[in-house]
């Protein structure tokens, strides 16, 4: 009964497969560009993420390619005044450090958060 069982569920995946409904390429991008406009995560968190999801290379570039450089450097910069304003630490250094590292573990590069804070400071 088993065997039939998985040879039936095959057939279904095949033909949704077949018939465009599965598509690893379409879920990548789906996913990286919703990962980064809802929940704010960087290229390499969504990465990393599609990564343990055991999405294909080609399918995670693709995924990447859909979210626009200018796009993001507008989010990250938006993000990052948002938290340098709601961080607390009174030293300077220490704050940027902290600021720093929190979009470091959102999955925004170091160069990125570096430019960005280097203009948030211009501004102000």
């Amino acid at each position: 009964m088993r065997g039939k069982c998985g040879k039936e569920v095959e057939g279904i995946i095949s033909q949704l497969i077949r018939e465009g409904f599965l598509n690893e390429a379409r879920f990548a991008e789906h996913f990286a560009v919703s990962k980064f406009r809802q929940k704010g995560w960087g290229r390499r968190k969504i990465e990393q993420a599609l990564r343990m999801k055991q999405v294909s290379e080609p399918c995670i570039a693709l995924g990447l390619k859909r979210i626009e450089e200018e796009e993001h450097t507008a989010l990250l910069k938006r993000l990052l005044e948002k938290r340098w304003e709601r961080e607390k630490e009174p030293d300077p250094y220490r704050k940027r450090q902290k600021v720093h590292h929190y979009f470091l573990g959102r999955g925004f590069p170091s160069e990125a958060i570096e430019r960005a804070l280097r203009a948030l400071e211009q501004e102000g």
